[in-house]
């Protein structure tokens, strides 16, 4: 199975995603399924894990309607309240729901010491047992707290999603890389390969701009601990397609072994995500 394990849908309007500002223009619009489906198989992806992006239980439900429409969405990363004193209790309403295999909270838009709030630490710790991976959506900043997150949960399976946004476009490797590479000793932390073309130069970055980041990445996390993901259609700002996008990566993991892509481009998500 290949996989996508990071994209996005949405109805589009501007109250409900105002982060969208006068330069990412081409995103002001609906994305669904019927927008992916081509462009994955263009890829010669089989399926895509929807992520959310909006802090809201409308979204996880959204996004888990749009599931069940269209089989190759194989899974979703929702998002609950997890501040909540009732989080539990909500987490139990999606028990049935067997394309939830993820939740994350917009972290990298909250205060740095965020992960470390008893409230919301004691939300995480109602996913044991549910089988729920967390995916972590930081800047690299928070890099420090997210390593005393971790540490505390080593029973919960966790994702870092896009390699914390290092600054690309100013070829930037400190503070992110020390902070990085201290996060690979944690067995319950994978990382997406994703959403790097944005923290690059929108539209004149170079495959050589990534190959410090990519190249940090697998000797931190290995390749059974790497996914890939385009962040589509946010990956519009910056890149002409999602081809181009997942050409990108492909190209670096010429380098792997035919094994390594294969858990790359698909077997490692589907085996973190515990996706049929």
């Amino acid at each position: 199975m290949r996989l996508d394990a990071h994209q996005h849908f949405w109805r589009y309007t501007p109250a409900e995603y105002d982060w969208i500002d006068a330069r990412m223009g081409r995103i002001a619009r609906d994305f669904l399924p019927a927008d992916l489906e081509p462009e994955l198989a263009r890829s010669g992806l089989d399926g895509c894990l929807a992520v959310q992006a909006r802090s809201s239980l409308d979204e996880t439900r959204f996004l888990l309607a749009l599931s069940r429409a269209h089989p190759f969405v194989r899974g979703v990363v929702g998002w609950v309240d997890f501040t909540a004193p009732d989080v539990a209790r909500t987490l139990a309403t999606f028990a049935a729901e067997r394309a939830l295999v993820g939740l994350r909270h917009i972290v990298q838009a909250e205060p740095d010491d965020f992960l470390l709030r008893p409230d919301f630490r004691r939300g995480i710790a109602a996913l044991a047992g549910t089988g729920l991976v967390y995916d972590v959506l930081v800047y690299p900043r928070q890099l420090p707290a997210v390593r005393s997150f971790v540490a505390a949960f080593p029973g919960q399976a966790f994702v870092l999603d896009h390699l914390a946004k290092p600054a690309i476009a100013r070829g930037e490797r400190e503070p992110w890389e020390s902070a990085f590479r201290a996060l690979g000793s944690f067995p319950n932390l994978a990382c997406k390969v994703s959403g790097l073309v944005t923290e690059a130069a929108w539209n004149t970055w170079k495959p050589d701009d990534f190959r410090f980041y990519l190249d940090v990445a697998l000797e931190t996390f290995g390749p059974e601990r790497l996914l890939f993901g385009s962040d589509w259609p946010v990956c519009l700002v910056a890149a002409r397609d999602h081809a181009e996008v997942f050409g990108l990566v492909q190209s670096w993991a010429d380098a792997l072994s035919p094994s390594e892509r294969e858990g790359l481009f698909g077997r490692n998500a589907a085996r973190l995500y515990r996706i049929p």
